[in-house]
């Protein structure tokens, strides 16, 4: 709106994106999504702000312009310091007092509130709002004041006075000065926005963008019990939440494709008295903890809600919700422009890796940023610890405070016990580009003062802190200018945590998900030992069950479950590429070491050779194993509607056992050819390259496995290493193997993609597997670029 002399109030409705001027992004925004999103069925509590007007009417009412301008030049001078000057203009606007005409109007709109909600007095959360906040290139987000849970008109205009005096707070100032803000251009405007209540219900912060990754095509929703101060100040570890945006306006699908519940100790309530404070926090029941916040039709409520908001606005959106608590209705009570990833152009970024397997890690948490940095130990209790900072000062302490932001800029990392990706700490570190690692639980206690570590926050979504100086590469991947090559070129991705990471590079898919790495790493216990827990004969093993399956009265669930989810990660990061999920293929000696596994894995002499692959899946000891992994898959396929996903049996060594396989997973409701559903083989054993015709009757496509290939042709054991001269990929057998397979696979119809190391490692392979005609290449993600342009190199030369 375009007013040449503006009120001093104006309810929320009245203004819309284009108001910043007059009322600050907050509640230009709240307007906004009034007009706008409330006809979609977004709900947002109403209210009222203050304009810049009021501001400035109130600094000319206490003549403050001037003596506040010199505060400012004392501090740029260097004459004072930032905290000097801070505390100085806050006790010059806290002295001062309302002008009349603008105290009565916000009385005014305040009791016109309170009627419309059918109270005497409403309450309210008052939020500062900067009226150069949230542009493009700048973030205020949390540097100005809030207070929640107030009511009444005397209240409300004290209130008033303090958010005043918060644009002067000692962060507010140093962001200001960093951005090349004039201090006395900037004004402030207040929101007052009906509360919503949630002492027994729930709030959060939603992301219409991953965090770390920037990966475009989900929202991520942090969730805790009460009220969402204590998400964004980092207090608790919420519950998060991954769903899939491409499917949310497809009522069928249901994709929610990550639910991780956090420890949520506390929760922010109203407090009863009637003193300054307003909130307070209480610890929250084991049921609390151990229950998630939000059901899920919720979470799928809040993600369309996201998208719908994201959609209007045309840009990736930081959104905050609550669900109030005695209607269970839900509410957005802010939103406003994402400010790190929206920012980023190019075509190029960087991947790390580190030098030494194996190195010892002292803690874990969520990786926040993209990064490897080395470091000291430096705890923070308080914002006194921070006057000595080291630019290797990596800190460590229970959350970061608002206050302490000027003082961050310059260290190596910071690492918090509490907190997720939507933290303070979180936010701060990726504006300023600073290494962090949020939520470790206890690393003020295991991390010691002086300690030399390094942070790792560049292995994907987990966080680790190793102890020593461990050495890393950088490995900068340029995008631009890549040709664009024939054959297909795809990943090979171990974990899902990496998925998002690497959704930037020109592949066409996956080409190998390792169903063994998520059944390890996340799910840690044996499918056998779920299905049949009465067999689990050792305490401790069965106690670690218990443990790990908290909150699920049906374990199998808890493995249906986690398995789908980190599949659903990685087919969501390539859809609508094709993502080929081969099956479980750990030996019998890796199954035994999952929690429960002796109880169920023979002792093979020769484990390479023994009990693995497809022999498995339709025999008595591990059928009911095999079950639950094609209910994850079809949970994958049907439920979440992640249709990419392509599923693969490894070692299967007859025609009788393919038969035997597909037909145990008809029975478990993966039908060839329902639902589109593909079935590929794993191509590692000489039978198979011998019977192509006959196995490509019975699959959709091979995937050439160059490792096991190479041990059975040449009959040497890959982990030996006294033979590993003999072991060699590119011996003429080995590759007279493939090229065969690639020409009768196709003379039969199928596609044969390759997922061996060999290409990854070796450019020159590439271009063999090119000239033989492969139809699709699968990598580690670090090789991707430099074998696409050996590729299309290669595909100038005819194919042979």
């Amino acid at each position: 709106m375009n007013m040449q002399s503006p009120p001093y109030i104006i309810w929320f409705e009245e203004v819309g994106i284009d108001d910043v001027g007059l009322v600050g992004g907050k509640n230009a925004s709240l307007g906004e999504m009034i007009k706008h999103l409330e006809p979609l069925g977004v709900q947002v509590p109403n209210g009222f702000a203050t304009t810049a007007g009021a501001y400035w009417a109130f600094m000319e009412e206490n003549s403050l312009e001037a003596p506040v301008e010199e505060e400012i030049s004392r501090f740029q001078k260097g004459d004072i310091s930032l905290e000097e000057a801070g505390r100085s203009i806050r006790q010059m606007i806290n002295k001062g007092v309302f002008p009349i005409p603008l105290a009565k109007k916000i009385r005014s709109a305040y009791s016109e509130l309170s009627e419309q909600y059918e109270t005497g007095d409403v309450d309210v959360a008052v939020r500062s709002s900067a009226t150069a906040e949230d542009l493009p290139d700048a973030s205020f987000a949390g540097q100005q004041e809030t207070y929640l849970n107030i009511r009444g008109g005397d209240e409300l205009v004290g209130i008033c006075k303090k958010c005043f005096a918060s644009l002067f707070t000692d962060r507010a100032i140093s962001y200001r000065e960093e951005k090349g803000f004039d201090h006395m251009k900037v004004a402030l405007s207040i929101g007052i926005q009906k509360m919503i209540r949630a002492d027994r219900a729930c709030s959060g912060v939603i992301f219409t963008v991953d965090t770390e990754s920037g990966f475009p095509n989900v929202v991520l929703i942090n969730g805790s019990w009460g009220l969402g101060e204590n998400i964004v100040q980092g207090t608790v570890n919420p519950d998060q939440f991954f769903v899939f945006k491409p499917f949310l306006s497809d009522e069928e699908k249901r994709p929610i494709i990550e639910k991780i519940r956090g420890s949520k100790e506390l929760k922010m309530v109203y407090a009863s008295d009637d003193g300054e404070n307003k909130t307070k926090n209480l610890p929250t029941s084991i049921k609390e903890r151990q229950s998630f916040v939000l059901e899920d039709e919720e979470i799928l409520q809040l993600a369309r809600w996201a998208a719908d908001i994201e959609k209007h606005y045309g840009k990736p959106m930081d959104i905050e919700w609550v669900k109030e608590d005695s209607t269970d209705e839900l509410y957005i009570v802010q939103a406003r422009p994402e400010t790190v990833h929206s920012q980023q152009v190019g075509g190029s970024f960087k991947t790390y890796s580190l030098h030494e397997d194996g190195a010892l890690v002292l803690i874990r948490g969520l990786s926040i940023g993209n990064n490897i940095v080395h470091g000291i130990i430096k705890h923070v209790h308080d914002i006194t610890d921070l006057t000595d900072l080291q630019p290797d000062h990596i800190l460590v302490t229970e959350m970061t405070e608002p206050d302490w932001v000027p003082f961050l800029k310059n260290v190596a990392g910071i690492i918090t016990d509490f907190g997720g990706r939507t933290c303070h700490a979180a936010i701060v570190s990726r504006e300023l580009g600073i290494s962090a690692v949020v939520g470790t639980g206890e690393g003020t206690k295991v991390l010691e003062e002086g300690q030399e570590v390094t942070l790792s926050s560049g292995e994907g979504e987990e966080g680790k802190i190793y102890e020593g100086k461990i050495e890393f590469d950088v490995n900068e991947v340029d995008l631009d200018n890549l040709p664009e090559p024939r054959t297909d070129i795809m990943l090979n991705l171990a974990t899902p945590e990496s998925a998002f990471k690497w959704w930037r590079l020109p592949v066409r898919g996956v080409g190998l998900a390792r169903m063994e790495f998520i059944i390890s790493q996340h799910i840690r216990i044996h499918p056998m030992a779920l299905a049949h827990p009465g067999r689990v004969n050792n305490e401790d093993e069965f106690a670690k069950i218990r443990k790990l399956t908290k909150g699920y009265s049906d374990l199998e669930q808890y493995f249906v479950d986690k398995l789908s989810s980190g599949i659903a990660k990685i087919a969501a990061s390539q859809h609508p590429d094709p993502v080929i999920v081969r099956t479980s293929d750990f030996k019998t000696n890796e199954y035994a070491d999952l929690i429960g596994g002796n109880e169920f894995e023979p002792d093979e002499q020769n484990p390479m050779l023994g009990w693995r692959g497809a022999s498995r899946y339709y025999s008595d000891g591990y059928r009911d194993g095999f079950a639950l992994e094609c209910r994850a898959l079809k949970k994958v396929r049907a439920e979440i509607g992640l249709d990419n996903v392509i599923v693969m049996i490894p070692f299967c060594r007859t025609l009788t056992e393919a038969r035997k396989v597909l037909e145990q997973m008809e029975t478990f409701g993966l039908r060839r050819g329902e639902n589109d559903l593909k079935i590929y083989m794993m191509c590692e054993i000489p039978s198979n390259y011998i019977l192509t015709e006959e196995y490509a009757e019975l699959f959709d496509g091979f995937s050439i496995g160059s490792n096991d290939l190479t041990q059975l042709i040449l009959g040497v054991d890959r982990d030996s290493a006294d033979l590993a001269y003999l072991f060699d990929e590119n011996d003429p057998a080995v590759k007279k193997a493939i090229r065969e397979v690639i020409s009768r696979g196709h003379q039969a119809g199928i596609r044969i993609g390759f997922c061996g190391q060999a290409p990854s490692d070796d450019t020159d392979y590439a271009a063999f597997l090119v000239e033989c005609g492969i139809d699709s290449i699968s990598l580690n993600p670090d090789s991707v670029v430099n074998v696409i342009k050996k590729v299309c190199q290669a595909e100038q030369k005819p194919t042979t």
